[in-house]
């Protein structure tokens, strides 16, 4: 269905069922609860996590299928984001031209980068892309400033003239057709608080859309020739075929999605400043994907989703918190007990991320994704030794 075998369309749906279901999924525990700090189901988070998710996705197109791993994926979402809030300022509110043009600005800028970074491979490439994003990040810093709006960063204002709009004089909110991305609908069902958000469905259905592309072109033979490209470029290059516009293609394609998720973010936030494009950032997206499991679908999704909830929600956690936790235990032990935790959250939730990337490299090489494959392996085996116990004939 949708050009999708039985298994890539179950997971389109699993992806469907998690993005529309997440303001219950996030939410787990009720308000009145003391674990209702560990709910993530606020918009602001959730679009975060598809935004980022999105993102990782296009960064997985480079890195999960051809190897190539660039450091300066960051520069694409901040070219995205400085074209989206251009156009809102110059044309209209409404996102979708917005958006449109990111994609278009991130993917020429890509060729670009992409035409030169791509003529080394290795260590080689990853640094010559780390310094156009760095190279990119000082020009929006400083060099660049009537265009970036320099340290300060840009904004929507009211004197813009937004000639779409035709209401130039007047600040209006990011929207589509008029249906404002801040709108929030809240359902309150007992003690649990769920809240519905026109920007955060928006981006999921962008999402959704992603997705569903990054899945054809895992499945397409353009994806069989960048897989090949992993196994032995130098192989595919003695047999005589160039293998340069393929890795170029994939490297403007991820590109183009880094340029999405800025302009989505600018969508959320109608604000853009040039920390966007700092290495960080890139370094932020290599994480998600190895953490959730290069080359694989859904892996980039699932590990863009467990850093921003630790970024957010460990990262909240703080002394008084953890006293509220451990009031019922004796107060030595409750002292002793906070000591030890107390480095690993607030300020410290690096130090928690970090040693989560390293127990995953050691013992899960393939990510979150090679997690569940065990789990979901480990539960078959058991069925499948109950059945053969109940089958098997009695002596």
């Amino acid at each position: 269905m949708l050009g999708l075998n039985s298994k890539d369309f179950r997971l389109l749906l699993i992806v469907l069922g998690l993005t529309m279901l997440a303001p219950f999924i996030l939410n787990p525990f009720p308000e009145s609860s003391e674990l209702a700090q560990f709910n993530a189901g606020y918009p602001d988070l959730m679009q975060r996590f598809v935004i980022f998710g999105i993102f990782a996705i296009g960064f997985n197109i480079l890195f999960g299928l051809t190897g190539y791993l660039s450091f300066g994926h960051a520069a694409f979402l901040g070219v995205g984001s400085y074209a989206a809030i251009w156009m809102m300022k110059l044309l209209t509110m409404n996102v979708i031209p917005a958006i449109i043009m990111a994609i278009v600005f991130a993917g020429l800028f890509a060729l670009l980068v992409g035409w030169i970074s791509l003529r080394r491979s290795g260590i080689y490439f990853s640094i010559l892309t780390l310094a156009f994003a760095q190279m990119s990040y000082a020009l929006a810093y400083s060099v660049l400033t009537p265009i970036t709006g320099g340290e300060t960063g840009l904004q929507a204002k009211t004197f813009d003239p937004r000639i779409l709009d035709g209401n130039a004089g007047e600040l209006g909110r990011a929207n589509l057709f008029g249906l404002e991305m801040s709108s929030s609908y809240e359902l309150n069902l007992g003690a649990w608080e769920f809240t519905f958000n026109t920007g955060y469905y928006v981006a999921a259905v962008v999402l959704l859309i992603g997705f569903y592309m990054s899945i054809r072109i895992f499945r397409s033979p353009f994806g069989m020739m960048l897989r090949a490209v992993k196994s032995n470029q130098q192989r595919m290059n003695y047999t005589g075929l160039n293998t340069r516009p393929y890795t170029l293609a994939a490297f403007v394609i991820s590109g183009m999605y880094a340029g999405l998720a800025g302009g989505l973010m600018v969508a959320m936030d109608t604000q853009v400043g040039p920390e966007r494009m700092f290495w960080t950032a890139s370094g932020e997206v290599v994480l998600m994907t190895i953490l959730g499991g290069a080359g694989t679908l859904i892996g980039p999704v699932l590990g863009a989703g467990l850093i921003k909830y630790m970024e957010n929600i460990i990262s909240k956690i703080n002394e008084s918190i953890l006293h509220q936790w451990f009031a019922f235990m004796p107060d030595g032990l409750e002292d002793l007990l906070i000591s030890l935790i107390y480095p690993f959250i607030g300020k410290g939730w690096h130090l928690t991320l970090g040693l989560v990337f390293m127990l995953v490299v050691i013992f899960l090489p393939g990510g979150l994704v090679q997690g569940g494959q065990k789990v979901a392996g480990l539960f078959r085996r058991k069925k499948a030794e109950k059945s053969a116990t109940a089958t098997k004939p009695a002596e």
